[in-house]
């Protein structure tokens, strides 16, 4: 490649690892699989070596994971937290190897599988784990102790009086079983799933709440003994045995070669057996033994020359398109399933695979009947790769212009790639939207949980959301797990969310792009429910905050015929559909808002609660008639905008003193 070629293709090559790494470390949402996340990486760093000068200090092959967040603290690692250099080819684990020979003589080495998962250090004071953290850019990582207590199997005291400190890394991870129970409970509840484990263990540990954090399944490895005052080790056998020893879950398997064959045998067999393992790997580690030959080998600035991961690469295969199945999601989504002939991926037999929306189906250009390569994605969820040859129809598949579970035409609204069921009564949306209906935002109907509701729906007992308000005392106490007391405090709940008001009810419908604020703000705006349904598009759009996205989505869901029937049976209930004004301090009156970022102690929706208590707007945009933006963490283009107009931009410590006031 020319140099002039070459510098161009660089620059492309750093933005696209900077814009990757920030979503898979930092957020915790990945747009593409680890593989080929590496292979970008890794043709960066090819480049680099060819044309050292080209090289800089900033570039992300220069620098290690992601950065500390500023929702927690950060934590100085006295030892960095590393990561390790990949290969992707069994040539180049030979060549580690003589890499390794030509300063180390019949050198012995370990092997291990490369669990994917959020490294963490733990640090034990007189045998108390008194502080954990995460790796962040391997110099200063992040507080999560809290959040690491919730493990349960990491050992909060050891038995160990000659060891005065010891500090451990190891991998917080979620099974795979553990993982598909997840994402069930989030797709039931109309989240956005967890794309994979690795992520799903980030996005849990992370989180300010440890309560949730406590609830995720999280489970850890301890693959490494980072700092140990009071005892000495020779070899990292030696590490983990003692580690083990002590308590904590270390490798399933960690095997001794002095034969560097024999080791690659070994990852092979890790390789071919990955699918037995109950958690995630992305691969294999081979490390060398000795720690006084490790010193010996010594690191580069970013890599010890002591060890590399070998990454698996994803398995692909051709098969037969069968069908293409169309089902409807909990939250109205028409989703296309691949049915093809069964193929066999990392040891287990495949023969469906999600096709997401229209559009990826149109970008394979694929129709029933074609052949088309599929790979497992992460070694969990198979995914259509690519077409690799058409078959007898012509053409690319199109989804229906109906719901198949209810008949109502579908739409595609503006901002998504998914057609939708807009009906409220969708059969196939049923349990999603009664689980929204009696959640605590919306009606908050106490004792009706996702378990007790589909104990409901299974029976026939509801049918649609005003069904809740038909259910007796009788009815519910035969169910399995209820009884009388429970009933009744059931029914008590159920009669008194007649009263939760004209936001909640309105929130609890489950219209499309409006969430809680919203919904508040439609009420105070038309009072009464009647009201609201009358309302022309361009009355709502007219409204602060509101824009034609939101107000076309209210306006097309009231003019459903399913919709009015539904609100008319409410109305035979006795359920509220009335709002008073609420009486508000003046301190804010005139003022608007924006806000941007994560906010470190409260939510985006709770200081909105706050500016409205106190008279102020709040608005999505930013303008020139923007008093204040009120900016958080990973704020984004409004900030960039409201320093451009001279937009007074403040912090929540600045907007509290504002309330102090």
């Amino acid at each position: 490649m020319e140099r002039d070629t070459a510098e161009k293709r660089i620059r492309e090559l750093r933005d696209l690892v900077r814009y990757h790494s920030r979503l898979y470390y930092d957020l915790d949402s990945p747009e593409l699989d680890d593989y080929e996340y590496d292979l970008l990486y890794h043709e960066l760093l090819d480049l680099e070596n060819e044309y050292p000068d080209l090289k800089t200090p900033d570039s992300p092959t220069q620098k290690v994971g992601g950065v500390a967040s500023f929702k927690f603290d950060p934590v100085p690692h006295a030892v960095q937290m590393g990561s390790l250099q990949d290969v992707f080819s069994f040539e180049e684990l030979y060549d580690f190897d003589a890499r390794v020979r030509s300063v180390i003589e019949n050198p012995e080495y370990v092997v291990e599988p490369k669990i994917d998962g959020l490294s963490v250090s733990l640090e034990y004071r007189n045998g108390m784990l008194v502080r954990g953290s995460t790796r962040g850019d391997g110099f200063v990582g992040e507080d999560v102790t809290h959040n690491l207590m919730t493990i349960a199997s990491i050992p909060k005291k050891i038995d160990c009086s000659d060891i005065s400190y010891l500090e451990l890394r190891g991998e917080v991870y979620i099974s795979k079983d553990t993982f598909k129970k997840l994402v069930e409970a989030q797709e039931l509840s109309g989240e956005k799933p967890f794309k994979n484990p690795r992520n799903a263990a980030a996005g849990s540990l992370r989180q300010k709440d440890a309560k949730i954090s406590a609830k995720r399944g999280l489970d850890i490895f301890i693959f490494n003994i980072q700092q140990c005052e009071g005892r000495e080790f020779s070899s990292h056998s030696e590490t983990l045995d003692f580690i083990k020893s002590l308590g904590f879950p270390v490798s399933v398997s960690y095997n001794r070669y002095r034969d560097i064959h024999d080791a690659v045998e070994n990852i092979k067999f890790i390789g071919e057996n990955r699918e037995k393992y109950t958690f995630d790997i992305d691969g294999a580690v081979i490390k060398v033994n000795s720690l006084s030959d490790r010193e010996l080998l010594g690191a580069t600035a970013k890599y010890p020359k002591w060890a590399v991961a070998f990454k698996y690469p994803p398995e692909e295969k051709e098969t037969t398109l069968l069908n293409i199945e169309v089902q409807v999601g909990r939250t109205g989504a028409l989703t296309p399933t691949a049915v093809f002939e069964p193929i066999q991926l990392a040891g287990t037999s495949v023969s469906r695979a999600v096709l997401h929306n229209q559009d990826f189906i149109d970008s394979k250009d694929i129709n029933i009947g074609d052949k088309i390569i599929v790979r497992k994605a992460g070694e969990i969820i198979p995914e259509v790769v690519a077409l690799s040859s058409k078959g007898p129809n012509t053409g690319t598949f199109k989804l229906p212009e109906f719901c198949p579970a209810c008949g109502t035409k579908a739409i595609r609204e503006e901002d998504e790639a998914v057609l939708r069921c807009p009906n409220p009564d969708c059969p196939a949306q049923l349990l999603r939207n009664l689980i929204h209906f009696a959640s605590r935002d919306a009606m908050d109907i106490d004792g009706m949980g996702p378990a007790v509701l589909t104990l409901l729906v299974d029976k026939g007992a509801i049918k649609s959301a005003p069904d809740i308000y038909c259910l007796n005392a009788e009815e519910i106490a035969s169910e399995e797990r209820m009884g009388k007391k429970s009933a009744a405090n059931l029914i008590a709940s159920i009669e008194k969310s007649k009263s939760a008001g004209l936001a909640r009810f309105i929130y609890a419908l489950g219209i499309r792009n409006i969430g809680k604020k919203t919904a508040d703000i439609l009420a105070q705006e038309f009072e009464n429910i009647d009201a609201l349904m009358a309302a022309p598009m361009e009355e709502i759009s007219a409204i602060e905050g509101f824009g034609e996205i939101m107000a076309k989505a209210v306006v097309d869901y009231f003019a459903l015929p399913q919709s009015q029937k539904l609100i008319e049976r409410f109305k035979e209930y006795g359920i509220v559909m009335t709002e008073e004004k609420k009486v508000s301090s003046s301190l804010f009156e005139g003022l608007t808002f924006v806000l941007t970022g994560t906010l470190p102690d409260m939510t985006r929706n709770e200081a909105s609660d706050l500016i409205t208590a106190n008279g102020g707007k709040v608005s999505s945009s930013v303008s020139k008639k923007t008093s204040y933006v009120l900016a958080g963490e990973e704020a984004g283009s409004k900030l960039t905008k409201a320093q451009s107009l001279g937009v007074k931009i403040i912090s929540q410590d600045e907007f509290l003193a504002m309330l102090e006031k």
